[in-house]
């Protein structure tokens, strides 16, 4: 017996997606389940909800693959936007990345667009109050145990449970 939890409308993570699934994996990750499909084998139930969705890229990953994972695996490249922090009185404090900073741009003497991966690991600017780094990250960063996808994977478990890990599997599917 096979459970499936299908989902067509999990939050717009695209660190997690990347690592997940490959879909806009700006993170750099060697995605676990990328442009598998869905199983041919997958419940009309999942079917139903796919055509609903109108997803056109569907892949899926089972419970003992994910419960294989090292979650502090880095992504193989840097991530390709910069990580911008604030300067307070307790430290930094993560504001945001992103690959278009137009304070960053104007230090470097750039047009608008500060790809981190064109610069090595751990470069740093302080500009004002901000520090902008280049940074690796690792899946536990993407996919945070105690985040949204936490209900998913205690979800896959209680079922795994059941059915073992084998046994169960996630569906997704995008409109990319």
């Amino acid at each position: 017996m096979v459970v499936e939890i299908a989902e067509c409308a999990l939050d717009r993570n695209y660190d997690a997606f990347g690592c997940l699934f490959g879909l806009r994996n700006l993170a750099n990750f060697r995605p676990l389940a990328a442009d598998r499909g869905l199983p041919s084998d997958a419940c009309e139930l999942a079917r139903a909800r796919h055509a609903e969705c109108d997803g056109d890229r569907e892949t899926w990953i089972d419970w003992a693959q994910l419960r294989a994972v090292n979650w502090d695996e880095p992504a193989e490249g840097l991530d390709d936007r910069v990580y911008e922090y604030r300067r307070t009185r307790d430290g930094l404090e993560y504001v945001g990345k992103s690959t278009h900073s137009p304070r960053l741009a104007r230090v470097l003497g750039i047009g608008g667009l500060v790809k981190g991966g064109d610069y090595p690991p751990g470069t740093e600017w302080a500009v004002d109050d901000r520090v902008f780094r280049v940074e690796r990250m690792r899946r536990r960063e993407a996919v945070p145990p105690d985040g949204r996808w936490g209900r998913v994977w205690a979800e896959m478990a209680r079922a795994a449970r059941s059915c073992g890990d084998d046994g169960v599997r996630l569906l997704v599917w995008f409109d990319a």
